[in-house]
């Protein structure tokens, strides 16, 4: 059935040099029209855009969409959806379709089809993304530098690496849709209903469904509110929670909590580790710093030492970063270790390339930030400060207007939240011990304040925003679960 190879070279101008081999994709197709559960053992390994042939995609795509619906797909079935397919028509029609039947494999050999289409379309991959990158390095531009061409072929080659495929491209509606079916039904098997990882506090997941892959979800507040903390807490609780084994699909990954990538620009790594081991040790951190712990706490904290050894939490704290270093970086970790959930403390750290203004640098940053959740599919969750404008204010919540250079960070996130603790401004507020009715409503206040933290979803795209009370200790920079007052006796922690 090489006619197909014919006619594309007789319509053609240009010899088909790029390796593939029609007679493959025609025999493996015919295989899954004759018996689909061919398809079953092959779906892991080739994806529509793997066929050379733009007709032989199209005839997987509509046969692989029926089958996962529990459809028949055959050429009967087949022809009502490409009766009108210019390309088929060209190829004779619909009888085409019986001609791959006719021509199937049997099936114990459609594997090692697969197996080789798979491989073509990588070679082709590789031999254009080849050419892309000597024909840009010939070219000596002033505004392409070498380092920019190197990160961009390193991205471009991990795409290949992980999915097979150097450019997505347009997908088809069809597409798109499964994939949407496939997150809803892993939501709903998931026990909770998340359809995304789980931070660890459970009013703060159902209010975002957890932390979904590709989203970009900014955690602002003010000094001393405690932005570094939330983002150690969850991190440690995705890291602890972190479970391998075989997902809903079939493949080996990830099937609870995460490998966590954690980019502290400001604190050292070890500063970060001995925040995370205060929470699991529950020996205050100045304390930890000190060297000052009795017996049972320093016994407490070499336990959680060890028990936290095995976390599949990575950090790096390498300063001013530029953005650029943090994608190459973040693609690295997940080639080797694998990578889940990506923190960054803070974005106004990082660097950007322009130099014009520091509003423009931001938006390349945030914008950098959110390329990384989308083409590593994860989310990403990076801090921000707040601009002083809230300190003026009576009411000091913060909203979205107080985020810096607040335009590019609220446009490009898909969540923004704040963190704010009321004890703290309060604390300040504390009246001289001789005005004694002023102390007495300071301290009813400060009993309603106190060890209580707000996180506040200014901007969900696709949730509703609002407030998620949590409880805070201070000493070991804990945040939990709040004990509501119709839970008493119950476990309000992690």
């Amino acid at each position: 059935m090489n006619e197909v190879a014919a006619i594309r070279a007789e319509s053609s101008s240009e010899p088909l040099a790029l390796p593939h081999n029609i007679e493959a994709e025609q025999q493996l197709l015919g295989a899954i029209l004759v018996n689909n559960d061919i398809y079953d053992r092959i779906s892991s390994l080739v994806r529509a855009e793997h066929f050379h042939d733009p007709v032989h995609q199209r005839i997987f795509e509509i046969a692989s969409t029926r089958i996962q619906k529990n459809a028949l797909a055959s050429p009967v079935t087949l022809k009502a959806f490409m009766e009108d397919d210019e390309g088929l028509k060209e190829l004779g029609g619909p009888a085409y379709l019986a001609r791959l039947a006719g021509a199937a494999i049997s099936s114990y050999a459609a594997r090692d089809y697969a197996q080789m289409i798979y491989e073509l379309a990588v070679r082709r991959d590789l031999i254009t993304l080849g050419q892309d990158i000597a024909a840009r390095a010939a070219q000596v531009d002033v505004e392409s530098e070498p380092k920019d061409q190197i990160v961009d072929a390193e991205q471009r080659l991990y795409k290949l690496a992980e999915q097979g495929v150097a450019e997505r491209g347009f997908q088809s509606f069809l597409k798109a849709v499964t994939d949407a079916v496939n997150v809803a039904n892993a939501a709903y098997q998931r026990d909770g209903g998340l359809a995304g990882i789980s931070s660890g506090l459970t009013d703060l997941d159902k209010k975002l469904g957890g932390l979904h892959p590709s989203d970009l979800i900014i955690l602002a507040g003010r000094p001393s509110m405690g932005k570094t903390s939330l983002a150690t807490n969850i991190a440690f609780n995705i890291a602890k929670a972190w479970k391998r084994g075989t997902r809903p699909d079939g493949t080996e990954g990830t099937v609870n909590g995460g490998v966590v990538g954690f980019f502290s620009l400001e604190m050292s790594a070890e500063q970060l580790a001995a925040r995370i081991l205060s929470e699991a040790s529950e020996v205050p951190s100045e304390q930890i710093r000190r060297g000052d712990m009795t017996e049972e706490e320093f016994r407490r904290f070499v336990e959680a030492a060890k028990a936290l050894e095995s976390c599949p939490l990575y950090i790096d704290d390498t300063p001013a970063l530029p953005i650029s270093q943090v994608a190459a970086r973040a693609r690295r970790l997940k080639r080797t270790h694998g990578l889940d959930v990506l923190m960054v403390d803070y974005l106004q750290l990082l660097k950007g390339a322009s130099r014009e203004s520091r509003v423009q640098e931001v938006s390349e940053i945030t914008q950098g930030l959110k390329a990384i959740a989308k083409e590593l599919d994860i989310p990403v969750v990076a801090l921000s400060q707040l601009s002083r404008q809230v300190e003026s204010r009576e009411d000091k919540r913060p909203q979205l207007s107080d985020l810096r250079e607040s335009g590019s960070i609220e446009q490009d996130a898909d969540v923004v939240m704040f963190v704010y603790r009321d004890e703290y401004y309060r604390e300040r507020e504390k009246p001289g011990d001789h005005d004694l009715e002023a102390m007495a409503k300071w301290q009813e206040i400060m009993e309603k304040v106190h060890g209580k933290a707000e996180v506040i979803i200014g901007k969900q795209r696709h949730g509703p925003i609002g407030t998620v009370e949590l409880s805070f200790e201070g000493r070991f920079t804990r945040f939990g679960n709040l004990v509501q007052p119709w839970q008493q006796g119950g476990d309000g922690g992690f």
